[in-house]
């Protein structure tokens, strides 16, 4: 190359400064020539075009396995609701079972059937009651699962030895009866009606028969009670009950009790109807205290309906209680110590029918 005449001039670089230039030149261009070389691609890694071949054709197969959309479609007689296929597969359901619960303990107490605070009482037009029982008033402790019936004779057993008595109640219903033949057929005790006051008029009428009754069953040899059918709505009507109790008794030997009988008359009005629990509780004991007061022994008489819900008995805990319950087991649970379990049996000595009891004392002894 040849340069300019000037240049040297123009430049300020002497020739030889210009051949160091160009030779350094030369120089790094060699150098970058051999790296070229070094770095240029072999055949066996030299392959983008097989590379992009490669790739076509994965793309091409990947069409004839998975076709378009589009090319689905075409022709198919399935419509877009076919390809809803979320509801073909019904959400799971999972059932949880929600354990039974157990009644709680406050419900189980308030249930007067099973709390053992309360007793049911059935009136005798048929509607039920659960009435609460006192816990001041005295509790009966008999064994029923002790009781042995018997040919229609209810016994009372304690190891093995019988500790009751039988007894039968007697009035003109059961027109004439034999003693002998009543006490042969196991009859301990009797409870003979003295007489009775007119649930309507009010007046008080002797037993017809009681005179006869109490004469002849003394002589066979049966313990004798005796009872007043009372209709009385004062106090003093019942002392004049009471005392003609006591002028029928005075002259015959009485070794059970005296007791005191009020109750409804089914299917009609009595007297007594217009009474409070206050005046019924208060008439009966006017009779009894003047009965205990002669010296006798007394006792009330009534069915559970009667004793739990007609008197107050928190009144007349001193005297005894004669139960009228015609059930298997009687469940009254206040005491008593006597018991008209039936009121149509039959025995020998009684022509019709009659009530029987069972005592759980012996009143001769008492």
């Amino acid at each position: 190359m040849r340069l300019p005449d000037d240049y040297e001039e123009r430049s300020g670089m002497t020739p030889s400064v210009m051949s160091a230039l160009i030779a350094v030149t030369l120089f790094v261009g060699a150098i970058l020539g051999i790296v070229l070389l070094i770095n240029k691609p072999t055949e066996s890694t030299k392959k983008p075009s097989a590379t992009v071949e490669t790739s076509e054709q994965a793309a091409d197969s990947a069409d004839s396995i998975y076709p378009d959309t589009e090319d689905l479609l075409t022709g198919s007689t399935l419509s877009p609701e076919d390809f809803d296929f979320w509801d073909k597969y019904p959400e799971e359901i999972i059932e949880t079972t929600v354990p039974e619960q157990e009644p709680t303990q406050e419900l189980v107490e308030n249930d007067p059937a099973t709390d053992g605070k309360h007793t049911l009482v059935v009136s005798a037009d048929g509607s039920e009651e659960w009435v609460l029982i006192s816990p001041y008033l005295p509790k009966h402790e008999y064994d029923f699962t002790k009781l042995v019936c018997q040919s229609n004779l209810m016994k009372y057993y304690e190891d093995g030895k019988q500790v009751s008595y039988v007894g039968a109640d007697i009035s003109k219903y059961q027109d004439y009866v034999d003693f002998v033949e009543l006490k042969k057929a196991g009859v301990d005790f009797v409870m003979l009606r003295v007489g009775a006051r007119g649930y309507g008029s009010g007046q008080i009428v002797m037993d017809d028969y009681f005179l006869d009754n109490i004469k002849r069953a003394t002589d066979a040899g049966l313990q004798v009670g005796v009872y007043f059918f009372s209709q009385a709505i004062t106090a003093d009507e019942a002392i004049e009950e009471a005392n003609i109790v006591l002028e029928s008794i005075q002259d015959y030997k009485i070794t059970y009790p005296v007791a005191f009988d009020m109750e409804h008359i089914e299917n009609d009005t009595a007297r007594i109807d217009v009474l409070s629990k206050s005046e019924k509780t208060t008439i009966a004991k006017s009779f009894l205290d003047t009965i205990q007061n002669a010296g006798y022994k007394t006792m009330i008489y009534g069915n559970k309906e009667w004793l739990l819900k007609e008197i107050d008995m928190s009144k007349l805990t001193a005297y005894d209680v004669w139960l009228s319950q015609q059930e298997d087991v009687p469940d009254y649970p206040y005491k008593f110590t006597m018991w008209q379990y039936t009121t149509s049996a039959t025995i020998d000595g009684v022509a019709g029918y009659v009530s029987l009891n069972i005592s759980f004392i012996d009143y001769a002894e008492k």
